[in-house]
């Protein structure tokens, strides 16, 4: 990841970080830009074992039925974040409520409320999703929020926010079998194991 700075017009007003990001999205497809804490950053595409760990992933919400009537499993959706007049995020994979759309805030983003859980997983960003981004949606409310640290071979799993993180932090080895909350709609189990060899996988 590389925090993009601001660059303004020459005349007229300057561009607000929403404006550049939008600018910055323009300039580089394919590339993740995100307000956090009032910072500008734009993440590269991600790598194959990346995508492949974000598919593994799906499955078990996918077999749980939350991609249902109720609420739906997505991959990339915007989260509008009130730490911030312009914050927003666009995590890996999340759980929203169904009727998602009716909640849009702006710059395709949608209220924290309808999500039910977000994940990342990591990637040479993985400082933002292991810090920044714990407090942002602590901040947001967001019950649950899960991390496939890539860097360290962990899987965390956050509930509980308060202002400016998690209550429970729980940090999952290789050899767990792990149960998220079902608060988020359903029973899901998840490999660490299998997790972590299929975002470690290259090519």
């Amino acid at each position: 990841m590389s925090a993009a700075a601001a660059e303004h017009p020459c005349d007229g007003e300057p561009e607000t970080l929403l404006e550049a990001a939008h600018r910055l999205a323009e300039q580089h497809p394919g590339y993740r830009v995100e307000i956090i804490g009032g910072t500008l950053t734009v993440t590269p595409p991600p790598d194959g074992a990346h995508a492949w760990a974000l598919t593994d992933l799906m499955i078990p919400f996918l077999a749980a039925g939350l991609h249902g009537e109720e609420s739906k499993v997505l991959q990339a959706v915007g989260l509008w974040l009130p730490g911030g007049p312009e914050d927003y995020a666009i995590p890996d994979l999340a759980v929203v409520d169904a009727d998602f759309q009716e909640h849009l805030v702006e710059n395709n983003c949608y209220d924290p409320a309808v999500f039910r859980l977000v994940l990342e997983v990591t990637s040479t960003n993985y400082q933002q999703d292991l810090r920044n981004k714990v407090a942002a949606y602590a901040e947001a409310k967001i019950p649950v929020y899960v991390i496939v640290d890539r860097k360290h071979d962990r899987l965390h799993v956050l509930t509980d926010p308060v202002s400016n993180g998690y209550d429970n932090h729980r940090v999952h080895a290789p050899g767990e079998l792990i149960a998220l909350p079902e608060s988020i709609g359903a029973e899901v189990k998840l490999d660490v194991a299998a997790l972590l060899k299929a975002a470690a996988r290259q090519g």
